[in-house]
């Protein structure tokens, strides 16, 4: 099998890691036949392609055998940003599949370093990727992998950009949509949820992307101080009433 190599993948701080770490725990509950799960989100830049390289990465860290199929035919981030061929002009993909170009054995990468993980990378960016999509043969190529996988994670378009993710996700067990803090409005939301459940594709949840926690975590610090005061203040009242009668008369 041909091998790929990531790159520019950065290290994740310490509260993102527990965050993907949650999520990829989260999904192993989502059942067993729950395999098939695509990523979107409403816009472009949300991080979602990012955020589909980190739970394959997290999944097979983890033991589970894991491929992600990059569906983002018309302007794929992850095989421009994280994947290193050593020979991009000779490098097939998911368009190439779709289109009838190659079988199935010729677009299926191993990552160098992490054998329980695989790449399908997009192969050649279309234009019009609709009819690709809409192919019988995308849901041959994911049935495939789903037999040989614990997990097939589907890094789609924008669901609020391209039809295209609502017709993805027809041939899939589960979505999640990727939303950026304080960046997507009440009405996209909606709008992005009817769509893709027309599909029928069970929406498995909403994973908040780019959150500032600065603010809350000093809110949750400071209601933890005022807590604990208020606690050590009626834990010593109730073993003192008296004196504690005497200082608030006083008072």
């Amino acid at each position: 099998m041909k091998e790929v190599a990531l790159k520019n993948l950065p290290e994740l701080s310490y509260a993102a890691n527990e965050a993907i770490n949650t999520l990829c725990t989260n999904l192993t509950f989502s059942g067993e036949n729950t395999k098939r799960i695509m990523l979107t989100s409403c816009h472009a830049s949300e991080g979602k392609s990012f955020l589909s390289m980190h739970i394959v990465q997290t999944l097979a860290k983890l033991g589970k055998k894991v491929a992600l199929v990059d569906c983002d035919l018309r302007k794929s981030v992850i095989a421009r940003k994280f994947l290193s061929f050593e020979d991009n002009s000779s490098v097939k993909g998911v368009s190439h599949f779709l289109a009838g170009m190659v079988p199935q054995e010729e677009i299926v990468y191993v990552v160098k370093g992490t054998p329980n993980m695989f790449i399908v990378p997009c192969g050649r960016n279309v234009s019009n990727s609709l009819p690709l999509v809409s192919s019988p043969r995308l849901g041959e190529l994911l049935d495939m992998l789903a037999k040989e996988m614990d997990y097939v994670i589907v890094d789609a378009p924008p669901v609020g950009v391209l039809i295209d993710a609502a017709k993805i996700a027809t041939q899939c067990d589960g979505v999640l949509l990727v939303v950026t803090y304080n960046a997507v409005r009440k009405q996209e939301l909606v709008d992005a949820k009817a769509q893709l459940e027309q599909s029928g594709c069970p929406i498995l949840g909403t994973v908040l992307n780019q959150a500032d926690f600065g603010d809350y975590l000093s809110r949750k610090y400071y209601n933890s101080k005022y807590y604990y005061s208020h606690y050590n203040y009626y834990y010593s009242s109730s073993q003192k009433p008296d004196s504690a009668k005497v200082t608030k008369n006083n008072t």
